[in-house]
């Protein structure tokens, strides 16, 4: 498999796991932050590791907080209509899929960035 082919793979598996998650949890607000910081600092370990990085998982940590500006707005929304049934899930499932997806992508970037420095 190519390193971009593994990369997004990677990045998919994760942004349905989030998914999974923001839509479970959609009706108690917050109560996801956790499971899906702990799902997206592995998604960029994984994205870091095909990139020949190696990373413990507080960096991956600290990277989860750096690359996600969106949380702002995903809270507000998770507030706003994450507790209407159906409807609350549907839109914090999509919600956390795409900041997971936005997150992955960036870590691709910075990595591919790091490794092109160094080259």
């Amino acid at each position: 498999m190519s390193k971009e082919k593994e990369i997004a793979t990677i990045i998919h598996s994760a942004s349905v796991a989030a998914a999974g998650v923001g839509g479970g949890m959609a009706q108690l607000p917050g109560s996801d932050m956790p499971v899906l910081c702990t799902i997206q600092a592995s998604m960029i370990m994984s994205i870091a590791g095909v990139h020949g990085v190696n990373i413990s998982k507080s960096i991956a940590t600290d990277l989860v907080l750096t690359f996600s500006a969106g949380y702002g707005g995903r809270a507000i929304s998770q507030w706003l209509v994450g507790w209407i049934p159906a409807w609350g899930n549907a839109i914090n499932a999509s919600t956390a899929a795409a900041i997971t997806e936005a997150i992955g992508w960036s870590a691709d970037a910075y990595f591919n960035e790091e490794s092109e420095k160094s080259a």
